[in-house]
C-alpha cells in the first residue's frame, strides 16, 4: 500500500531543496534582529559553534538544524529586508522621494501605555523567573523567553536591552510651486548627489598584519559578547538575585570555558590532542596520589626573620599577584605527541613537556629557591616552566646557580601563544568587569580561567580535555612568574621575607617604589586577610646563638 503523500511533507522537501541565503546574509539577519548566537543555536538545536561556522561560510546548515534555521532566516528577512530590496525603510523612503500622488502623513508612533511600567515577572515557588514561548518584549522589543504575570513576553529583572535613540526629523522646508513634469524630471535628476571627483591618490589598501589585527578584534569581541551574555542571561534567569547569579555562573563555569577555548581555535594554525597518549608519569597511581611532576610551588620564609623575634620592629607589608593563573597561560606549552628523549636531547627554544632533572644547590638564602621547597635532595620531575627558569638563572645574566643536570624528557614541538586568544579575550573581560565595577562579570571570568587550569588534567568536572602536562606547565609558569617578582623587589632593595603558593608575595620597605598598585594584570595589590586587615605586620631579627 503506497503511503500517502501530504501538503506538508511536500512544503518540507521544498524548503529542505531551498537554496540557503550566502554566509554574510546570515550574519547581517542575526545582527539586525539583535539575537546572540546562543539564542540561535538553542533556537535551532545545535551548538553555537557550529552557528559560527555557518556564519563564516566555513560550513552549509544541514538536517536537523537546517530547516529551523531557514525557517528563522526567512522570519528575519521578512522584519529585516536587505537593502534595496522591498520592503526596506530606505528604498521605500527613496521611492517617496520621486514625484507622486500626495500622501498622507503616516500617524505618530503610539506611545507606550503607562500601565505597562507596573508589569512584573512570572515567578515559580522558588522566586526564579519561568520562561515560555520567545516573543517580542512589551517594553523594549526585543526577544525574550521570559512572561509577565499576564502572559505577555516581558524581559525579567528590567533587563531590557537599549534602544538606540531616534534620530531627530529634519525641519520641514518650504514646498516649492507645481512645476511641468518634465521640469520636474529634470528636478529630480539635478537633486541626485554628483559623482565624486576621483582622488589622485589612490587609496591605501590595508596590510596583511593590519587586515589580521581588524580580524583579531572582531573575533575578540565575538568572544566578549559570549561572556556577556552568559552573565546577563543568568542574571535576568535569577530576577536579580545576585547569590542565585553567581551560584549558577560557577557551575556553568567550565563547560562556557571550553566553548570560548573552542571558539579560539576554529582558525587556529595549530592542531592539537585533547586526549593524548601520556606516559605513565604523568598519570595518576591512584586517586588519592598526585602524579609524579613537581611544579616547585614555594613556601620560602627568610630565615633571618620570624613574628616571634624577642624585638619585632621591622613592617612587612604581603603582596597579591593579580590574577595568577591568567598570566600564566603565556608560556610555552607542547602541541604534538610527547617523545622520549635521553639527556639534553629534548630540551630546545621551541620545545615542551617534562623533564627528569636534577638541580644544583641553592646558595641564596635571602631569596626563594627557584625549585621550592622539597623534603628530600636528588633528581626529580620538572615542567618545561621550571627548567627554562633554572637555565636562566644559571646564566651569564643572573649567574645565581649552577645548570641542572637533564637525566630525559618527555616534549614535542611547542608555541607561547597557543591559549594566547583565550588569555586575551578573558583579560579584556576582566578589564572591563573593574572598569564598570560589575561583580558578577569579575568573579564569573576568574571562575572560568582559574577552573579551565585545575580541571585540564584527571578532572570529572571537565571531560573535554585531559591535558595534565598543560596543567602542570601553567601553574608553574604562575610560580616562576612569581619568582621574578621576587627578584624584582631584591634588586629594587626590598627584603623578601616570604613567597607562597602562586600569588602571595611578603616583603619589608616601601613596596609601591618597586611595583606599581592596582588590580590589573602586570599590578600588584595589598594581600587581605582575617588576620592581616590592612596586609601589614611586624616581624624581627632572629638572633644567632652566641
Amino acid at each position: 500500500m503506497t503511503e500517502k503523500v501530504s501538503v506538508e511533507s511536500l512544503l518540507e522537501e521544498a524548503r529542505l531543496a531551498k537554496a540557503m541565503p550566502p554566509p554574510e546574509e546570515r550574519l547581517r539577519l542575526r545582527e539586525a534582529a539583535g539575537l546572540t548566537r546562543s539564542q540561535v543555536a538553542e533556537a535551532v538545536g545545535v551548538a553555537r559553534g557550529t552557528v559560527l561556522a555557518w556564519e563564516a561560510g566555513k560550513s552549509d546548515p544541514t538536517p536537523p538544524g537546517r530547516l529551523p534555521y531557514l525557517r528563522l532566516l526567512e522570519g528575519l528577512a521578512q522584519l529585516h529586508p536587505a537593502p534595496g530590496a522591498p520592503g526596506d525603510p530606505v528604498a521605500e523612503l527613496l521611492a517617496a522621494a520621486q514625484p507622486s500622488a500626495p500622501q498622507p502623513p503616516a500617524p505618530a508612533p503610539a506611545p507606550i501605555p503607562a500601565a505597562l511600567t507596573g508589569l512584573e515577572t512570572l515567578r515559580g515557588p522558588d522566586g526564579r523567573a519561568i520562561e515560555g514561548d520567545p516573543g517580542p518584549c512589551v517594553r523594549c522589543g526585543v526577544e525574550t523567553t521570559y512572561q509577565s504575570t499576564d502572559g505577555r513576553p516581558l524581559h525579567s529583572g528590567a533587563m531590557c536591552q537599549p534602544t538606540a535613540p531616534a534620530v531627530p526629523p529634519t525641519p520641514p522646508t518650504s514646498a516649492p510651486a507645481p512645476a511641468p513634469a518634465s521640469v520636474a524630471v529634470a528636478a529630480s535628476a539635478s537633486v541626485a548627489p554628483a559623482p565624486v571627483a576621483a582622488s589622485p591618490v589612490p587609496a591605501r589598501v590595508p596590510t596583511r598584519p593590519q587586515r589580521r589585527s581588524k580580524s583579531a578584534e572582531r573575533a575578540q569581541e565575538d568572544l566578549l559578547g559570549m561572556i556577556r551574555d552568559a552573565v546577563r542571561e543568568e542574571a535576568e534567569r535569577a530576577g536579580g538575585d545576585e547569590e542565585a547569579t553567581v551560584a549558577a555562573l560557577e557551575k556553568r563555569a567550565v563547560p562556557d570555558v571550553m566553548d570560548l577555548f573552542a571558539e579560539t581555535r576554529s582558525s587556529a594554525r595549530y592542531e592539537y590532542t585533547a586526549y593524548p597518549t601520556l606516559p605513565d608519569i604523568l598519570h595518576k597511581p591512584t586517586k588519592k596520589r598526585p602524579d609524579e611532576i613537581w611544579e616547585a610551588r614555594p613556601r620560602f620564609r627568610h630565615p633571618d626573620y620570624s613574628m616571634r623575634a624577642a624585638r619585632a620592629d621591622v613592617r612587612v607589608t604581603a603582596l597579591d599577584t593579580n590574577a595568577a593563573y591568567l598570566s600564566a597561560m603565556k608560556c610555552w606549552l607542547p602541541i604534538g605527541r610527547l617523545e622520549h628523549t635521553t639527556g639534553a636531547d629534548g630540551v630546545g627554544p621551541k620545545r615542551s613537556g617534562v623533564h627528569l632533572i636534577t638541580p644544583a644547590q641553592w646558595a641564596h638564602p635571602h631569596l626563594p629557591d627557584p625549585i621550592g621547597d622539597r623534603d628530600e635532595p636528588g633528581a626529580l620531575w620538572v615542567t618545561d616552566a621550571t627548567l627554562r627558569l633554572l637555565l636562566r638563572l644559571s646564566g651569564p645574566k643572573y649567574n645565581l646557580t649552577g645548570a641542572p643536570e637533564i637525566h630525559e624528557s618527555w616534549t614535542s614541538g611547542a608555541t607561547e601563544n597557543f591559549l594566547d586568544a583565550l588569555r586575551k579575550a578573558l583579560s579584556a573581560a576582566r578589564d572591563e568587569a573593574l572598569t564598570t565595577q560589575d561583580v558578577l562579570l569579575e568573579m564569573y571570568v576568574k571562575s572560568m580561567y582559574s577552573k579551565f587550569i585545575s580541571t585540564m588534567g584527571e578532572s570529572d568536572t571537565n571531560r573535554k580535555i585531559y591535558r595534565p602536562d598543560w596543567m602542570h606547565i601553567v601553574r608553574a609558569q604562575a610560580h616562576a612568574n612569581l619568582w621574578g617578582k621576587a627578584y624584582k623587589a631584591h634588586q629594587g632593595g626590598l627584603e623578601v621575607i616570604a613567597m607562597l603558593g602562586t600569588d602571595e608575595l611578603h616583603v619589608t620597605g616601601d613596596p609601591w617604589a618597586v611595583f606599581t598598585e592596582g588590580r590589573a594584570l602586570s599590578q600588584m595589590k595589598i594581600k587581605h586577610s582575617d588576620a592581616k586587615a590592612s596586609g601589614e605586620y611586624m616581624v624581627g631579627k632572629v638572633r644567632a646563638d652566641g
